[in-house]
This record gives structure tokens, C-alpha cells and sequence, in this order.
């Protein structure tokens, strides 16, 4: 016998459906569809804005790398995620750590050191590009000023403009601007460890030290991975920060604004497309493993 469709089935699923189908149409075009055009473009001959896309063979992603603007894009890159995500994790777990103690105002504080993540890169790159000014002594403003009046001489630099460690001080303003999200992960995180087990290994005679070193800690392994994906998708594909500060000098060239550089000033769409994949992988490498990693704790 052939099943017959009933309209009461329909009424279980159907509006559910209906409801999402815009989203998935929107993620359907604007997110994969673009993806596929972007890749499209990348595995194209088209290096300028009339010639047929054809097909290249992958030749795009090889012959990138003998562009010597990339290299050290890809350079600055890493130097500017390690600096960015390593300093926002160190300050945003201090500073959960100083409210997890108690403090008085507590939530005053919070709201202090969240007010930066409601400021644009933009706005704050404008900032930060006069706080970082590497003008000379006689001339200085911002950070070197301030140096110069307390003291502290040695401490003045030419901050972003240095050709070694400047996107190290190009990663500060990111750093403000992101260790008030961490210090929020992380202050759930202390808070959701249950205090049973502090007292547990208290009375087994362990310090204070050792209590959040073997208890507490260990409990934020989750806390700390969703941290480090977040920060580490943001660093990869930062773009305005950068340009407010610096503009498109080669000194802070990242792959983000290679990409730019390559659409819109060089006209040359396969290759801005095959960086703007890069990035894409490169995010990829982070967000899969731990999707998958979420799934499999999930089903444990």
C-alpha cells in the first residue's frame, strides 16, 4: 500500500520551514554563493576588468607568492595575530580573574571594559593612529609625549611606522578593544565552575594557586578555545584598523588590504580574489577543527 500524504504532517514542519527559508536563501546567496563567485574569479585568467574569466589551472595561487608585496603581508599577518590574540587572552583572563576575586563596582567595571567593543575599528584607529604618533621629541604627541613628561624617554618609539615589530604596536588598539569580550568569556567561565569542587580540594589542602591551577582552570579549556577562534577569525581578515592607522603602506601591508589593493587600485580581480581565498582557508583551518571538536563533545 502507498502511504498517503496527510495534511497534519505538514502542520509539524511546514511553518518551521517558512520561517527559516528566508535566512537559508540569504546564507544560500550572500554567504556560499559569493564563495563560489569568489573561487570562481580566483581559478580565473581575468587580471583586469575585460578579459574572459577562462579557467587557469590554479597558476593564480602559485604565482602569488612570487609578488614581493606578499611575503611579507603574510608576514605581518602572524605577527599581528600572535601579538593580538595572545595579548587579549592574557588581559582579558586578568582581568576576569581581578572581578572573579570580587571587587567593589563590580558592574561598573564590566561596563567599562566592554564600552571599548562598541567602538568601530574605524573610530578607534583614528584614535589610536594619534595615541601611536612616532613624530620626533620635539614634536611629539600622544604616547611619546607622555613618556617624554613623566620620565619615561625611553619607552618613546616610532610604534607602527618601526619596520621589525611594527604590527606588534599595530595589535595595541586591538587589544583594548577586544580584551573586554574575553574578560566577559572568561567571567562566565569562572563563574560556571561549581564551587563544591573549590572546597573539595581546598580541604584535601591545596593552596589558592592550586586550586584554580588543577580545578579551575582545566574548566576553561572550552572557554579558551571559543576565545582563541574568535580572535584568531577577527586578526586574520583585519582590514580597518589598519587603515585608519596606517593606511595601505607596504610597512602594515596585511592580506586584507592586499586584497583591496589588488581590486580596486591594480584592477586585477583574480588575483585580489585569490588572496580573499587565502583568507578564507585560513579561517577555515580554524573554524572546522573546532566545530568538529564541538560536535564530539557534544555527543560525549
Amino acid at each position: 500500500m502507498s502511504r498517503r500524504w496527510k495534511p497534519g504532517r505538514s502542520r509539524r514542519w511546514l511553518p518551521g520551514l517558512l520561517l527559516v527559508s528566508p535566512s537559508i536563501l540569504a546564507i544560500g546567496l550572500f554567504v556560499y554563493g559569493l564563495i563560489f563567485w569568489n573561487t570562481r574569479v580566483a581559478v580565473s585568467g581575468r587580471h583586469d576588468e575585460v578579459t574572459p574569466y577562462g579557467f587557469d589551472k590554479g597558476k593564480n595561487f602559485v604565482d602569488l607568492w612570487d609578488d614581493p608585496s606578499w611575503p611579507p603581508a603574510v608576514r605581518h599577518a602572524l605577527l599581528f595575530t600572535l601579538v593580538f590574540v595572545g595579548g587579549a587572552l592574557l588581559l582579558g583572563a586578568f582581568l576576569a580573574f581581578l572581578m572573579e576575586k570580587g571587587v567593589k563596582a563590580e558592574a561598573g567595571f564590566r561596563a567599562v571594559y566592554l564600552f571599548p567593543m562598541a567602538i568601530s575599528f574605524i573610530a578607534s584607529g583614528v584614535v589610536w593612529r594619534w595615541l601611536m604618533n612616532p613624530a620626533p621629541p620635539e614634536r611629539a604627541v600622544g604616547l611619546n609625549q607622555l613618556f617624554g613628561k613623566v620620565g619615561l624617554d625611553a619607552l618613546a618609539n616610532d610604534w607602527w611606522q618601526n619596520p621589525r615589530w611594527g604590527m606588534a604596536a599595530m595589535a595595541l588598539p586591538a587589544i583594548w578593544q577586544m580584551s573586554g569580550y574575553v574578560m566577559a568569556l572568561y567571567l562566565a567561565g569562572f563563574r560556571s565552575v561549581p564551587e563544591e569542587l573549590r572546597e573539595a580540594a581546598r580541604v584535601d589542602g591545596a593552596s589558592e594557586w592550586k586550586v584554580y591551577r588543577y580545578v579551575v582552570f582545566p574548566q576553561l579549556r572550552p572557554v579558551t578555545l571559543s576565545a582563541l577562534i574568535i580572535l584568531g577569525h577577527i586578526s586574520l581578515k583585519v582590514f580597518d584598523l589598519i587603515m585608519a592607522i596606517a593606511g595601505k603602506q607596504i610597512i602594515t601591508y596585511v592580506p586584507a588590504i592586499a586584497t583591496y589593493v589588488e581590486v580596486f587600485d591594480s584592477h586585477d580581480p583574480a588575483n585580489g580574489a585569490t588572496i580573499a581565498t587565502y583568507l578564507l582557508l585560513a579561517v577555515a583551518l580554524l573554524v572546522i577543527p573546532y566545530l568538529v571538536w564541538s560536535v564530539r563533545a557534544e555527543r560525549r
